[in-house]
């Protein structure tokens, strides 16, 4: 088959000559010849196959610039940028998602008419560490006071355990600050970013320390949530066990894609494998939301070490029971030992009650 006439192509492609005009513009997809009498661009039938990705790749939003880099790659590594970039588009969604219902229930007069019916409430709150009986040392970090609860799993390895107290140190300034609970993202983003070029800081020449945050920040009623890595926020109310971020975790994208069921990306030899982290990737990426606190509620921030041994019936159990706080806490490092903690173990208590 010899070359085809830029009409003959976009109908072969499913694109429009005006796509295709563009594509040979910004030097994705160039003419395999140009008429030199009429101008008309010709394309080769071997070109197909990069048109309809191009296509694809649009219809997924992918901006111009980005699409020209992931044409001129090898296709495993193709793959591997499309999958970064869809990350970055899913966490942007759920970011603006929360956004707007934050918007939305604050307008509507929802989040005011909470903050008005608990005007005071009492915080009482408990952490604790382990190393767990097979590691080492401890790369966990847990803080829990009136304001702020956080736990941070630092990466094993040099610089691990600094990278993870280093993440809370920098949300602790937060504590003595006086804000409306409106600014409280604002501050926990700000933070963050602290945070991270902290734990950049600590690299060696041949080691980046990564690690893990979740954390809860309390202003009155509200509660702002920052969340980045597999460290986990539940959340027990009424009885029921919800659980607040979703991991940034390698399984945890095949399992949003449909390529593995929760209980393969449970037994997954990669499942700790991590996709977003503080000191990794070329910006810090973290989750933000903006939650109502009630008297009654139990909320438990853990690393790793705890949630992925021990199962969410047992977990639900353990939190249900009426003991305070350090009992919880301590309850809960004993049945991660139970199940053989193959890793360091943190997790935070927090019960909230009237003032």
């Amino acid at each position: 088959m010899g070359l085809l006439t830029i009409g003959a192509f976009a109908r072969a492609a499913r694109l429009t000559p005006k796509a295709l005009r563009l594509y040979d513009q910004v030097g994705i997809l160039p003419p395999a010849a140009v008429d030199p009498e009429s101008g008309y661009r010709l394309y080769d039938p071997e070109q197909l196959p990069l048109a309809r990705l191009v296509a694809q790749l649009r219809r997924l939003g992918m901006p111009l610039a980005k699409i020209r880099t992931v044409c001129g790659l090898e296709p495993a590594a193709a793959a591997e940028a499309i999958t970064a970039y869809w990350q970055e588009v899913t966490a942007d969604t759920a970011a603006r998602a929360r956004l707007a219902t934050f918007l939305v229930d604050r307008l509507s007069g929802g989040g005011t008419t909470m903050v008005q019916a608990n005007p005071a409430l009492v915080v009482r709150y408990a952490a604790g560490c382990d190393t767990g009986a097979v590691r080492d040392s401890n790369e966990d970090a847990a803080y829990a006071s009136e304001r702020l609860l956080a736990v941070a799993d630092g990466m094993r390895g040099p610089g691990g355990a600094a990278a993870s107290t280093a993440a809370i140190d920098a949300l602790k300034a937060l504590e003595l600050a006086d804000v409306p609970a409106a600014d409280l993202l604002t501050m926990l983003a700000a933070a963050v970013a602290d945070a991270d070029r902290t734990v950049r800081a600590l690299a060696t020449d041949d080691h980046q320390p990564v690690t893990t945050l979740t954390a809860l920040l309390r202003s009155g009623s509200q509660l702002a949530l920052v969340h980045i890595g597999d460290t986990r926020a539940y959340l027990l109310r009424g009885g029921e066990l919800s659980l607040l971020t979703q991991d940034h975790t390698w399984v945890q994208t095949q399992v949003d894609q449909g390529k593995l069921d929760r209980d393969q990306a449970g037994a997954h030899p990669e499942r700790a494998l991590l996709v977003r982290a503080l000191g990794g990737g070329q910006q810090v990426e973290a989750d933000l939301a903006l939650r109502t606190a009630l008297p009654g509620d139990r909320y438990l921030l853990c690393s790793d070490g705890l949630s992925a041994v021990v199962n969410r019936a047992i977990l639900q159990s353990a939190l249900s029971a009426a003991t305070d706080p350090a009992l919880t806490v301590r309850r809960l490092i004993d049945l991660a030992q139970a199940e053989g903690a193959p890793d360091n173990i943190a997790c935070v208590i927090a019960d909230i009650a009237a003032g």
